[in-house]
């Protein structure tokens, strides 16, 4: 391998060394149960508590809101039931989107077995879920709808406020977004935008991974998920992960301080890479909103080749990309966003993601480009959808 080169942040980030240092106390000098009543414990008390702050201030939300989890999954599914099941006196009706994470997706289908009615948007070629299509299946029997702020394979951004006000117009309907992948990339005000329930997660901001956390609106009603303890006011049983929570804490802290930085730097690296592979490689198909997208993901198909090959061989030659996101990539199917997209089922298997972090340079995409162009023009030789000439 001539270099290393990670762009495959949007199935985790790296811990950043401020993080890392924050957190390493909390494994030794303050390793104390939180919820001991001993000097050690309310130690580790105020340093979860200084976490829930930082948290809170991040999305202009009372520290009292926000739940600590193992991660975006765990609070995706606690959000789904826990606030189906609390809210079922109103109705039994759930509405999301076709593209969401399978946390969301699949804690949807459980609660169709046990009685609860989901519908599940169609979005648009760019991955937008149309306003209309929310307001044309809100009923009186609709108690959630579960809209991602930021599509994780290809980036596509929603109208979160536009979404979260067509909920308010109809009485009891609560509006939660998993926003583990546009946290700290997008501004996010839970009160501005009109947001009930949020998802976040600390390893997709150069945080650890095993620390998630749920907000949940003053007033809103939602059942437990994880019983057996009087943790996080009694709604998620657990002895909370302390080292991880301070290193959220400070992930948080720090990917607010730098977003700007941070976004301007990805968003011109991500349109370096697209306008590299537009011109030197032909037959591509580029996935996801043109402009309203994340700064740090490309979701690129590629025309009569395999992205799983194009994955290998960028692999060995130490470069390392993602075929749809990382829960899904050792499924056969093709992306379930890029179906609902509309994106044929060969191209769909033609894809690979690219995702940046912070420590990409130049460099780095020009010996991507430089290696992607030679895989691409291999495999093509030998494909069997490619006849002479280069053409289907």
């Amino acid at each position: 391998m001539e270099r290393k080169v990670y762009l495959d942040s949007a199935s985790t980030t790296y811990v950043n060394s401020e993080v890392l240092q924050e957190m390493m106390p909390m494994f030794n000098a303050n390793f104390a149960n939180p919820s001991s009543l001993h000097f050690y414990g309310r130690n580790a008390s105020d340093k979860v508590d200084t976490a829930r702050i930082k948290i809170a201030k991040a999305i202009n939300a009372k520290p009292s809101e926000i739940y600590f989890t193992s991660g975006g999954t765990e609070a995706n599914n606690w959000a789904i039931r826990g606030l189906a099941y609390a809210n079922k006196s109103k109705g039994n009706h759930i509405i999301t989107s076709k593209i969401e994470h399978h946390s969301v997706l699949d804690s949807c289908k459980q609660l169709e077995k046990e009685g609860f009615k989901v519908t599940y948007l169609d979005v648009d070629e760019t991955g937008l879920v149309k306003l209309a299509d929310l307001m044309h299946y809100l009923t009186d029997d609709t108690i959630l709808v579960s809209i991602m702020a930021a599509n994780n394979e290809v980036g596509t951004i929603q109208h979160l406020k536009a979404l979260a006000r067509t909920c308010k117009e109809k009485e009891g309907v609560i509006f939660h977004t998993d926003c583990v992948q546009a946290f700290s990339h997008i501004h996010l005000d839970v009160e501005e935008l009109g947001i009930d329930a949020l998802t976040i997660s600390a390893h997709k901001i150069y945080g650890p991974k095993g620390a998630g956390a749920l907000y949940v609106k003053k007033g809103i009603k939602i059942d437990n998920l994880i019983f057996g303890g009087n943790q996080e006011r009694s709604k998620r049983g657990g002895t909370l992960n302390v080292p991880a929570i301070v290193g959220f804490g400070k992930a948080v802290e720090i990917a607010t301080r730098d977003m700007h930085a941070v976004h301007t730097k990805l968003k011109m690296l991500r349109d370096y890479l697209q306008a590299e592979i537009m011109q030197k490689i032909p037959g591509v198909k580029f996935n996801g909103h043109i402009a309203q997208r994340l700064p740090h993901i490309l979701n690129v198909s590629f025309e009569c080749i395999e992205g799983e090959s194009i994955l290998t061989m960028l692999d060995m030659e130490g470069i390392c990309v993602s075929t749809g996101s990382a829960c899904t990539s050792g499924a056969l199917e093709p992306s379930h966003v890029l179906q609902a997209m509309g994106v044929s089922h060969e191209l769909s298997n033609g894809t690979i993601r690219f995702s940046l972090s912070k420590a990409i340079n130049k460099e780095d995409i020009d010996y991507t480009v430089e290696k992607l162009v030679k895989i691409v023009e291999r495999l093509r030789e030998i494909s069997p959808l490619m006849l002479k000439g280069g053409k289907k």
